[in-house]
């Protein structure tokens, strides 16, 4: 602290001695100036760690001075000080970005806090935060050793991403750590859950939690029967963290209604969670009734290609007599295309976008040496995820919508998860590829490391051939083949895939939104 050197900037700055005094007092060190040229001169020869300006001074105004001080040096902290509450001064200073405004008359304790949210603010945060996640943590292992029902793992979840990017930006890693561990016990104990649960929940769907195949049904049809224009944005592989790190940027033109976590799902895959939104039913249903659509996993061809089909499908089974479009962005074009066209979408009654960069970011993190460096940890992915929103045209899209006065509903089809720790499987040549699930015949694994579904049909999947069997990798596992083990290891290790059976692939979020 005794190194941390203050000026202050006030025409009657005599008046200020015991201010000075009591900051000193404290072990600051303080300059004074009585105008803004001279705080100017003073910023040139000196290195400050904040600055207090009054704004009303004969010369340089303290806005201008403000000014002046922020082209010099943009990131120093400056306290604007005024006996004006004019609302346009205030504006003007916040504006300039300034680090905190007082009106006079100040006294000592109102400077000390400013000095210390400024300057002190970090160490405050990180000494808070690890203390109150250091109670808190006894209270998460209570909760997890008695957690017995969906809507209690969504809370804990909740709780712990919560905890997560508390701690992400603190000193002590060694908190982080522990919320780590406390995250694998809790997705070992998740699994558990949903191994015993998962499959009751299609036979009575009063119990269940919505699940992937009534999301369209349950939450965008309403609307729908209510007269409202809906755009419904689904964004492939967003976890429920990425969503919260850009929800503040929707809400600058939308204004939440409701947000719940609903359940992936099984596998965490695209060609069955997303196809499920879209044709409103499970894999076993879809391949019966719409062979012509659905591709099993050892087909050729994409596995994605029929959504609309689909979606066609069920709003004919709904006896939903609507106006409708479709679009599936897949690249920057396409998506730029779309935003600046948005108005031809205003007559209709559901426009419905498919964005897929999360996809594609998590897959290039797997191929791209580049992408592993950028999104190294979730804290990274969370980032970058931020980072791409903020400058998509999928943001622009949403401000479209809005101003067509559209309602917003926004989610996803799955999460997904960075993975760490390969498991042993075998199969034969027709067994599935995905790293986070398996389907196929006589596959052989290590039974602590998989959710199996020896009969599909207990779970709605459909099979290949009379004998397939599915499994799904648990927590931050994921499969590996015997064959070039190593190799084939170091390159999918820490890497974010989905398919299988974990708390950020399957809770995931549905978020509806009128404008502003």
């Amino acid at each position: 602290m005794n190194n941390i050197k203050i000026l202050w900037v006030d025409d009657e700055v005599d008046l200020l001695k015991p201010h000075i005094l009591f900051l000193e007092s404290k072990g600051y060190k303080v300059d004074t100036r009585v105008s803004g040229t001279e705080a100017i001169e003073a910023i040139d020869e000196d290195n400050y760690d904040i600055v207090f300006l009054d704004e009303n001074m004969p010369g340089l105004t303290g806005l201008e001075t403000l000014t002046e001080i922020k082209e010099k040096q943009s990131q120093l902290p400056i306290i604007m000080i005024t006996k004006s509450e004019e609302e346009y001064i205030m504006e003007e200073a916040i504006g300039a970005k300034i680090a905190d405004y007082l009106i006079k008359p100040v006294n000592p304790n109102q400077i000390l806090l400013s000095v210390k949210k400024n300057l002190d603010h970090s160490r405050l945060i990180n000494e808070k935060t690890t203390s109150d996640y250091q109670k808190e943590f006894q209270k998460i292992s209570m909760e997890l050793s008695m957690i017995n029902s969906y809507e209690e793992w969504v809370k804990l979840y909740q709780k712990l991403l919560y905890w997560e990017i508390e701690l992400e930006d603190i000193e002590d890693s060694g908190m982080r750590e522990i919320l780590n561990a406390q995250k694998t016990e809790a997705n070992h104990q998740f699994c558990k859950f949903i191994d015993r649960n998962y499959p009751e929940w299609f036979e009575d769907e009063e119990e269940a939690p919505l699940l992937s195949h009534q999301l369209f049904r349950k939450k965008v049809v309403p609307s729908l029967k209510n007269k409202e224009q809906v755009l419904f944005v689904v964004i492939d592989n967003l976890r429920y963290d990425q969503y919260k790190a850009f929800e503040a940027l929707v809400n600058n033109h939308y204004k939440k209604q409701q947000e719940e976590t609903y359940c992936s799902i099984l596998p965490t895959a695209t060609q069955y969670a997303r196809n499920a939104i879209f044709s409103g039913l499970m894999p076993e249903d879809m391949k019966k009734r719409h062979p012509e659509y659905w591709k099993d996993d050892t087909d050729e061809g994409g596995k994605n290609m029929h959504e609309a089909d689909f979606l066609e499908a069920q709003l004919k089974r709904l006896r939903l007599d609507v106006s409708w479009q479709y679009h599936k962005i897949t690249n920057e074009n396409n998506g730029r295309k779309l935003a600046d066209n948005f108005k031809s979408q205003k007559d209709n009654d559901l426009t419905v976008v498919v964005y897929n960069f999360v996809d594609m970011l998590s897959h290039s993190k797997t191929e791209m040496e580049v992408i592993k460096e950028l999104a190294s940890n979730d804290k990274a992915y969370r980032s970058l995820t931020l980072s791409w929103f903020k400058n998509s045209p999928l943001l622009e899209i949403i401000q479209r919508a809005q101003q067509l006065g559209m309602k917003l509903i926004l989610t996803t089809d799955h999460g997904t998860i960075n993975v760490t720790t390969p498991s042993k499987v075998i199969g034969d040549k027709n067994t599935s590829l995905n790293l986070r699930y398996k389907t196929g015949r006589s596959l052989t694994y290590e039974d602590k490391d998989v959710l199996a579904a020896q009969d599909p049909a207990t779970i709605k999947l459909p099979k290949i051939n009379m004998s397939s069997s599915f499994i799904f990798a648990k927590g931050d596992l994921f499969f590996a083949y015997p064959n070039n083990y190593n190799h084939y290891v170091s390159y999918y290790r820490n890497t974010y895939q989905h398919g299988g059976v974990s708390m950020e692939e399957m809770l995931i979020p549905v978020a509806t939104f009128e404008p502003r």
